[in-house]
């Protein structure tokens, strides 16, 4: 062997080390806390510790009916002021009735005043001037904190929309208002709300059945071993009862439908075509004609004949795929190692995504704080341009624009690094894309590489060597990194445009173009295509990459070629291989999920004791069930690697090979027999 595509390989080199760059520069410029902690109208974080907001945990919006939404709240700026408050609101009230009561009633000013301006405490200035500058908001409601952020506090009350069990408010401006004006401005809060309580809910659930869970994906586990190490023994079983059961459904709906054609004989009405009583919405009408039922006899005899064709003609083909399914069981017997290895793609590929968010949170974080004029005013022409607050008083915009204030926009900047963003951001996802591609190759070339060593021992298992998948996987990093990264590489930019498409797709929703539509929609279906032929030929072009050790184009074409030489045999193999495997991962999951049910249900007086007492039992179930279905499709995934690799070195051993004493088969006796071939004498001189 020797090293392969090489200049790919360099450039995955090159591309990782300026991925890691890129990272330490988002590091550097980046602040998480910009997500983690609200900032106010000054750019000031609520809750960070060692400054003035440390007990100031939660965002205050000064007048929320000027917020169109809870999404414009938590990714933009609402436009009013906003501050950091230890708690929220618990009551209604108006600045102008409590600038009224403030000498006899102190403790409402008090209360009032920590959601004005810090140092604010002047109750005598004229109520105008306090809403024109904005040092106090003109009305405060009933709030609770959500997402740090403080949102109106609505429930339902016989149907009705209610703060606070009112269904009016005073704005501040002398008017009382229906709260149902407050909806707009938290559109959806409820159901959020509603969803957070019942997220919690389903934690608690979790925390106290974590270890049962645990037991059921570990039966899973055992139950997809099992099922693996007996399709040695049942492949072939298992595959007949379902053809002849298929075949025998089919023949009771041809008798069915001829009984039912015999049985509306001489009956009034029956008789009439389909087109004489045309479309009918009531689809039972069309049962009661004797043409429609001679309709569905015909297409299933149809069906009935087509099956029993097919399994005349590929019935030795069919017997070869059932061998091959038996003989990957009996590889993986051999090489249990290999089934733990989804472990391994498993933490590559969690590694890929833990430093694509973070890198992906510190670039969308590294800018510094923008501020802008917010006026009240709609016609001030200052209005939503950059300020500084350090000077922005000395300026004329609060002359121009009375009122006008220099807050805390959102986080960004104007420099090279900052313009760029969006291009890091791209970066970020492609080489992502790239390198979860590229640990999956790393998987599928080094199970590859095992099983291809178990069937060129020409007598196993003795011949295989020892170790193979350990020395398989040093043999892929070793030598193929670059073939791998090339074959990653190209699924990666496939992959990036599916995802661009996507996002235009998203953008262009609202519109009326037709056209653009249909060129979208038609674009997106071919990507997808091309997506699911890509990961075929890498697929098989790995494996080939594993036997042979040859760069990534060759092996691309020298496997793809190889199939189509063998077509039909390929068909062929895979349907009986998806179906097998489907059918041992509903096994798996149906299995573990109905002993889960009956667990956590109760109805097994055995462990009754035991069970958890939960809020949803659906909670633990599903979780079960889906754990379930994904062991089973780790485990399962192996095994159809494992066959396609028998496979093509099936292929090759009989491209390859002429069964002779100086060419011999490799094949098992069973494939040797299903075949019909005999030993070859060797040739003489």
């Amino acid at each position: 062997r020797h090293c392969t595509d090489i200049i790919c390989c360099v450039i995955f080199i090159v591309v990782i080390l300026g991925y890691i760059a890129l990272g330490v520069v988002a590091w550097v410029h980046g602040d998480p806390r910009k997500v983690i902690y609200p900032t106010d109208s000054y750019g000031q974080f609520c809750g960070q510790r060692d400054t003035l907001n440390e007990n100031k945990t939660i965002l205050f919006y000064f007048n929320i009916m000027k917020c169109a939404s809870p999404v414009v709240l938590i990714n933009l700026q609402c436009p009013t002021t906003q501050l950091c408050v230890s708690e929220c609101p618990d009551r209604f009230a108006t600045y102008i009735d409590v600038q009224a009561s403030y000498r006899y009633k102190s403790d409402q000013w008090n209360y009032f005043r920590q959601f004005c301006r810090p140092g604010f405490n002047n109750p005598r200035k004229s109520v105008a001037e306090v809403l024109r500058d904005e040092d106090c908001p003109s009305m405060i409601i009933p709030s609770r904190p959500f997402l740090k952020r403080c949102f109106p506090d609505f429930s339902t009350k016989n149907g009705v929309l209610t703060v606070a069990n009112q269904t009016t408010f005073k704005d501040g401006s002398g008017k009382t208002r229906n709260v149902t004006d407050l909806r707009e401005a938290a559109n959806g809060i409820n159901n959020v709300l509603d969803a957070r309580s019942v997220g919690m809910k389903i934690f608690e659930d979790y925390a106290i059945s974590w270890y049962w869970i645990l037991i059921g994906l570990f039966i899973a586990m055992m139950l997809s071993l099992l099922f693996l190490v007996l399709l040695r023994f049942t492949a072939g079983v298992l595959f007949w009862i379902f053809i002849f059961g298929v075949i025998g459904i089919i023949g009771y709906g041809i008798w069915h439908c001829y009984w039912e054609y015999d049985h509306l004989k001489g009956i009034p009405g029956s008789d009439l075509t389909v087109y004489d009583i045309g479309f009918q919405t009531d689809f039972k009408v069309y049962l009661q004609l004797r043409q429609t039922w001679l309709a569905f006899m015909i297409i299933l005899c149809g069906v009935e004949v087509i099956i029993i064709l097919m399994l005349i003609f590929l019935r030795n083909r069919i017997r070869i795929a059932i061998a091959l399914l038996k003989e990957g069981s009996r590889a993986i017997g051999y090489i249990m190692s290999t089934l733990f290895y989804p472990v391994v793609t498993f933490l590559l590929i969690a590694i890929c995504i833990s430093y694509w968010a973070v890198t992906a949170v510190f670039l969308a974080t590294s800018g510094e704080p923008v501020y802008k004029v917010m006026a009240n005013e709609t016609l001030c022409k200052y209005a939503n341009l950059t300020c500084d607050p350090e000077t922005f008083n000395t300026t004329n915009v609060t002359k121009l624009c009375p009122g006008a204030q220099c807050t805390f926009a959102f986080y960004g900047g104007e420099s090279l690094y900052h313009k760029y963003i969006f291009i890091f951001q791209l970066a970020n996802a492609f080489v992502f894309l790239w390198l979860v591609n590229f640990a999956i190759a790393l998987g599928q070339c080094t199970l590859a590489g095992a099983f291809a060593s178990y069937y060129w021992a020409y007598r196993k298992p003795a011949d295989i060597p020892l170790w193979p998948l350990f020395s398989s996987f040093g043999r892929a990093i070793r030598y193929h990194t670059g073939s791998l990264a090339f074959g990653a590489l190209i699924l990666a930019i496939v992959q990036l445009i599916r995802v661009i498409l996507e996002y235009l797709d998203h953008k262009l929703k609202g519109t009326q173009n037709s056209f653009t539509r249909f060129l979208l929609c038609c674009l997106k279906c071919c990507f997808w295509c091309l997506e699911k032929f890509l990961k075929f030929i890498n697929r098989n072009a790995y494996i080939m990459i594993a036997i042979y050790g040859k760069n990534f184009c060759t092996s691309a074409k020298e496997a793809f070629f190889l199939l189509m030489r063998n077509v039909v045999r390929v068909a062929v193999l895979d349907k009986v291989t998806d179906f097998l495997l489907f059918l041992g991962k509903i096994l798996v999951a149906g299995g573990v999920g109905v002993l889960a049910f009956f667990f956590f249900t109760q109805r097994i007086p055995v462990f009754a004791q035991e069970v958890p007492t939960l809020n949803y039992y659906w909670v633990p179930l599903l979780t079960v069930i889906i754990g379930s279905y994904l062991v089973a499709h780790g485990f399962f995934s192996v095994y159809a690697m494992c066959v396609d690799t028998l496979f093509l070195c099936f292929c090759e051993d009989l491209e390859r090979n002429d069964g002779s004493t100086a060419k011999p088969y490799f094949m098992s006796a069973s494939l040797h027999r299903i075949l019909g071939k005999k030993k070859l004498s060797p040739k003489k001189a």
